[in-house]
């Protein structure tokens, strides 16, 4: 059986994200809310809430269990030092914890995700095997050779 380590990051959260997005709905502000700041604009991805629900899901299997704030940091960026002369260096900025909040609530309302006191978020066992169901899903259907011992 394959898991969620053997198939790429990018073709299992966008598989994740097809079935995440009936599950979780976009609140009504994350149109218009920023993801850092370090951002501009608010991002124009049509599935933008899925895309960084299945992201959050995956970094929490990887990485759980794991706090906001960690999870914060690893989804910011480099905000640009002075605007109008670029005289000073770039500063390390965080992403919007309102944002990883929020889905991680929800991930926990489907019971994918579950809070461990005093550690953070952790997997739960059926985030865990629609991680490594998806993960089948996703190898079955990828056309790489290099990949083709993983089946």
């Amino acid at each position: 059986m394959a898991t969620m380590y053997d198939v790429p990051a990018d073709a299992l959260i966008q598989a994740l994200a097809a079935d995440l997005e009936d599950r979780l709905d976009e609140p009504d502000w994350a149109q218009f809310t920023k993801t850092g700041a370090s951002r501009e604009l608010p991002p124009e991805q049509e599935d933008f809430w899925a895309v960084r629900a299945a992201s959050l899901l995956r970094k929490v299997a990887d990485t759980g269990p794991v706090g906001v704030e960690r999870l914060s940091t690893e989804y910011g960026g480099a905000k640009g030092g002075s605007n109008r002369y670029q005289v000073s260096a770039d500063k390390r900025t965080d992403g919007s914890r309102n944002v990883i909040r929020t889905i991680l609530q929800q991930l926990e309302q489907e019971d994918l995700v579950e809070t461990a006191e005093g550690q953070g978020r952790r997997i739960t066992a059926e985030g865990r095997s629609l991680l490594d169901e998806t993960a089948g899903e996703v190898l079955e259907d990828l056309d790489r050779p290099e990949l083709e011992r993983y089946a």
